[in-house]
């Protein structure tokens, strides 16, 4: 499978982008695109062996900055965003991987890419670690304001996400809101609780943040303010955790005696609370495999991003979406024909009357 990667967005790039693009290209059924300054990309890889690595590079003049507005990204035409998604139109990549600024990813891939069929904007998912196979976020940050329908198009994909990649049977889709109760939320929250509630998902209705890690529900649904709040909280909170342990493993010889003894335990902990473990969050709804990578990213992070743009591609997660939203449209489209096919026959009788 072949991968556009974005190698120079991102905080490290494109030393770290490089670096971990060659982690990936390890795996026997990975191709890796390295889109960026051809010069500064022939130094980076001069520092690596890469012969028998299936990696190549395509020039793109054009950088576009962690701070810069999507419509100012968008407008750069040779940006090595904007060649990436050029090489998906043109079908000569599956996916592409960027760490660089997730809005102008977005606003990218919109305008290169266009969206899925009956998917009105795009969102970003996450997979936070529970005890089972994971949690999903939708929307982490993409869309501030949403109306009831957009999160409705959300709890649809990210349940399809869930089945398909993690393997999930009939995800558990919850409504995050502060309160479980019905009379709790606000006027998003209380008018899209109905709607979703009439899609084809298994809805379980409000779900509290700290639910989310427990493993009582499998798909949480917000905008992308509660969404994203919610994730840079817990990964503050992953990191103090991380950072009070280390500390008290450090204060004498008997709690690094006791580290010594249970490593290899602590190293697997450690490892399930490590976010680049997780690499990178599909942009879902587009048309195209879109990853956005966290914009610290390190090599590990990158090459687990192309990992997750590998699964997302392989389980043709976008075409089950068509279909479960096509559906839906048929479902209501058969639904107005015999409404109206009712109406008809009540008039033609009171005709023939």
């Amino acid at each position: 499978m072949k991968i556009a990667v974005d190698a120079m967005g991102g905080d490290r790039a494109p030393a770290v982008v490089v670096d971990g693009a060659l982690l990936a290209a390890k795996e026997p059924d990975v191709e890796i695109v390295l889109v960026g300054d051809k010069d500064l990309l022939a130094r980076e890889l001069e520092r690596h062996t890469v012969s028998g690595f299936s990696v190549e590079v395509v020039h793109a003049s054009q950088v576009v900055s962690m701070e810069e507005s999507p419509s100012s990204a968008v407008k750069k035409a040779n940006s090595s965003m904007k060649v990436a998604f050029d090489l998906m139109k043109r079908g000569e990549v599956k996916a592409v991987v960027s760490a660089g600024n997730s809005g102008a990813m977005m606003a990218t891939g919109m305008f290169v890419m266009g969206n899925l069929p009956g998917v009105e904007r795009p969102a970003i998912l996450v997979v936070i670690p529970t005890h089972g196979k994971g949690t999903v976020i939708i929307d982490a940050g993409a869309n501030v304001d949403c109306k009831p329908r957009h999160l409705v198009q959300f709890g649809l994909m990210g349940s399809v996400y869930a089945e398909r990649v993690l393997g999930i049977p009939q995800p558990r889709v919850g409504l995050l809101s502060n309160g479980e109760e019905e009379g709790k939320g606000n006027d998003l929250t209380r008018a899209t609780s109905g709607q979703i509630a009439a899609a084809p998902l298994h809805y379980i209705g409000y779900v509290e943040g700290r639910d989310i890690c427990i493993g009582d529900v499998d798909v949480v649904v917000c905008d992308g303010f509660i969404g994203n709040v919610t994730l840079k909280t817990m990964e503050g909170l992953a990191r103090f955790i991380l950072d009070v342990l280390k500390q008290a493993f450090q204060e004498n010889l008997q709690s690094r005696l006791g580290y010594l003894l249970s490593r290899t335990s602590l190293l697997h902990a450690f490892a399930r609370l490590d976010h680049t473990e997780y690499g990178g969050a599909p942009l879902l709804g587009l048309d195209g495999v879109a990853i956005i990578a966290h914009g610290g990213s390190d090599s590990k992070a990158i090459k687990n991003a192309i990992r997750v743009a590998k699964e997302t591609a392989f389980h043709d997660v976008n075409q089950h979406i068509v279909e479960v939203l096509e559906g839906i449209q048929m479902a209501k489209g058969e639904k107005g024909s015999r409404f109206h096919r009712k109406i008809w026959r009540q008039l033609k009788a009171k005709i023939d009357n």
